[in-house]
């Protein structure tokens, strides 16, 4: 009997021994207490790396601080094809203007003088002359017709022989070289011819400047630098300067005025196409863009 109490007293363990072993182990329940919360084990949380941290923690800061320090070499690569876009840009506009200017510098060479046309013979004065002609015209034709009577003899002699004198003398009147002496305003003839010969050298000049491919029509595409060609009283002229045609139908001074204009108009134009075609090409070269650097070429 002794002998299995003392076996029972070492196989059954203590209720000390249990409970610190329960308390290596886990939670341990105890009479009147809640039980224990079981402590994280340090196995069971997520690696945090060193390069992690938590949000608002220090570490934050010194990320944001890497993330603003790029490296120049990711810099460029993010800004190359940007700069390459921009660089391909101005190159394509200095190409557009420099062809602008290639096809439009003809408008430098207009004679102002000759399309303006200042000389041209008024109405008034082409009016004066026509009624010296008549009244001429109306003498000379009295003074044949007295003749003519007295050669059938209805007048007497004399006064057909003065009619004769008159007639010659009213005639060598309207001869230009004799007209020169007692007046110096010109005759009916001189203010027509005056005007055809303007209008022939206008004609002239205008199909000089447009050339075999035309002018005008051109120099619609700087309408970009100077809004008033854009025009709708231009739009015939464009249309004839495109067929090539145009010094055929300027027949009247109002035309050639209306050419003029146009011309001025464009002229202006080409100055800024000139002026920005250059300004390209001194920001290309700050930017180091040779590519896009062009030169104007010769005039025509």
């Amino acid at each position: 009997m002794a002998e299995n109490q003392t076996t029972a007293e070492q196989t059954v363990p203590t209720a000390e021994a249990v409970a610190s072993a329960a308390g290596a182990q886990g939670a341990v329940l105890r009479p009147g207490r809640a039980a224990d919360p079981v402590p994280a084990d340090d196995s069971s949380r997520p690696a945090i790396n060193a390069g992690q941290a938590p949000a608002g923690s220090e570490p934050d800061k010194d990320d944001g601080k890497a993330a603003s320090q790029v490296s120049p070499e990711h810099l460029v690569t993010e800004d190359g094809p940007s700069k390459d876009i921009e660089e391909a840009l101005a190159e394509s506009r200095q190409r557009k203007l420099r062809l602008i200017l290639r096809q439009c510098d003809r408008v430098l060479l207009m004679d102002f003088e000759l399309l303006a046309m200042n000389g041209w013979p008024d109405n008034y004065s082409l009016a004066a002359a026509r009624k010296s002609r008549d009244l001429w015209v109306f003498s000379a034709l009295i003074a044949a017709s007295v003749f003519l009577s007295g050669l059938t003899g209805f007048v007497p002699a004399w006064i057909a022989g003065s009619g004769f004198g008159a007639f010659v003398i009213i005639l060598l009147l309207g001869l230009p070289a004799i007209r020169r002496i007692y007046t110096s305003k010109p005759s009916y003839l001189d203010l027509v011819f005056k005007r055809q010969r303007m209008l022939r050298d206008a004609r002239k000049h205008i199909a000089h400047l447009e050339g075999d491919d035309g002018l005008i029509w051109q120099c619609a595409r700087m309408v970009e630098f100077n809004p008033a060609l854009r025009n709708t009283r231009f739009s015939d002229l464009l249309r004839l300067s495109e067929q090539k045609v145009i010094s055929r139908y300027l027949t009247r001074r109002e035309h050639i005025r209306l050419y003029l204009i146009y011309l001025l108009e464009a002229e202006k134009a080409y100055a800024r196409a000139q002026k920005a075609f250059f300004e390209g090409n001194q920001e290309a070269l700050d930017k180091g863009w040779r590519e896009a650097v062009a030169e104007p070429e010769s005039r025509a």
